[in-house]
């Protein structure tokens, strides 16, 4: 059986736990991707199989809150926020935590001021073995209160593999995330080390492999984004991919094909490559795969929910808008009205409004996805607001019917 964890209740959800724990009853190796549809007359939400919190955020989470009413005592830190979600860590600031860096790194308050019976959270994203020395060194505990995804040691321990065995590592992920820069921390160890963003990168990487560009240009093209010491020449003749796990799990597949194939180009299918593609996530993967079935039914527009600095749920965002039109909200707040919306632009990194998001017709068919470090009890609150738009609309318990049928046979 799948460990339980004790999330708050608050952010438990009466329509979004019916849904999942029908469909669990049903399905409990989450095989049928098929959305569930939750239908209330005028407007129907199709939402997706899987969302929302995966275990190492349900771990994370429940660390954090059971700490801060273990010790109300003592002062609480998170070395940044301990996901990417704002209405969880902003609980967590009413509730007395302090955080001492921003996710960009940004020093918010100096290490020199902890004390050695401060608890200090290391979030689920991990942190540098530098960071975790400055706090040792000041005698703060750094393993009791570690919330370190299970998935991101594994990729730790894999690079440690690797490395070990002479190849080099290449991560894919985004440099400045706190995740990809602690797994640089932990790779470079034990292996040279380089990150690459993107396909783009990767085809340009994959050009110096096969020596049709020079080490000039890999110093230039990926400065700030390989260890010390690192050797172009030497150090991309044996290598191996692994991956920021918040990453599109189909582009870190791309990134890896694309340098498996200018190593055996240049030196033949050889020892010279050396598969991980074992450290993929699970949880990211099965949230993609989820999304690409939910867009892939007749739909008006798509509501994803997240932190707008979370890395996973934009890329859900990508998915979605690949097939429908789609919206990146933080909650309900961001629903101003049936003419308004306010989201998130990713790639512009603003806020934007659009007008007329709605659209007239009847019935309105939304698909509802989410990311891993979002609250389930989120979705229920923008269902809500936009069943509040029609009038006539069926209640919740009517709407969700079937599914406590379900449940209850």
């Amino acid at each position: 059986m799948a460990r339980q964890f004790d999330i708050p209740q608050f952010y438990r959800s009466p329509i979004i736990g019916t849904i999942k724990s029908a469909r669990t009853a049903a399905d409990p190796r989450k095989r049928d991707l098929t959305p569930s549809v939750v239908d209330f007359g005028p407007v129907n939400f199709k939402i997706a199989r899987n969302f929302g919190f995966c275990y190492g955020v349900e771990n994370a989470v429940e660390i954090a809150y059971r700490t801060l009413e273990a010790h109300p005592d003592r002062r609480h830190f998170m070395l940044s926020e301990m996901i990417h979600n704002s209405h969880v860590n902003d609980d967590l600031r009413r509730r007395g935590m302090l955080f001492l860096r921003s996710t960009m790194g940004e020093e918010l308050i100096p290490l020199s001021t902890l004390k050695p019976d401060d608890v200090v959270v290391i979030p689920a994203f991990g942190t540098t073995l530098e960071l975790k020395a400055q706090l040792e060194e000041l005698g703060v505990d750094v393993h009791v209160y570690d919330t370190t995804c299970p998935f991101v040691t594994k990729v730790w321990r894999r690079s440690e593999q690797i490395g070990r065995k002479n190849y080099t590592v290449i991560v894919h992920g985004k440099r400045y995330h706190e995740e990809s820069q602690a797994t640089f921390s932990h790779a470079q160890q034990h292996a040279p080390v380089v990150v690459v963003r993107d396909t783009d990168e990767a085809h340009d990487l994959a050009a110096l492999i096969k020596g049709k560009r020079d080490r000039s240009f890999f110093f230039e093209r990926f400065a700030d984004r390989y260890s010390k010491g690192f050797d172009p020449d030497r150090d991309l003749k044996r290598i191996g991919v692994v991956n920021q796990t918040t990453m599109l799990v189909t582009e870190t597949q791309a990134v890896t094909d694309i340098l498996r194939a200018a190593i055996n180009e240049r030196y033949g299918s050889g020892d010279h490559f050396i598969d991980t593609s074992d450290t993929l996530c699970y949880a990211t993967h099965e949230n993609q795969e989820a999304a690409r079935a939910l867009v892939h039914s007749p739909l008006d527009l798509a509501l994803v929910i997240g932190g707008y600095n979370s890395s996973n749920t934009s890329q859900i965002v990508t998915l979605c808008k690949e097939a429908v039109t789609a919206y990146f909200i933080s909650g309900a707040e961001e629903i101003l009205s049936p003419l308004q919306i306010r989201h998130f632009d990713y790639e512009a990194q603003k806020l934007v409004y659009t007008e007329n998001w709605l659209p007239e017709v009847h019935p309105v068919s939304i698909a509802l996805t989410a990311g891993a470090s979002c609250p389930d009890m989120l979705l229920d609150e923008v269902i809500c607001r936009i069943v509040s738009f029609f009038p006539g609309a069926r209640s919740v318990e009517e709407a969700l019917g079937p599914y406590a049928e379900a449940i209850a046979a």
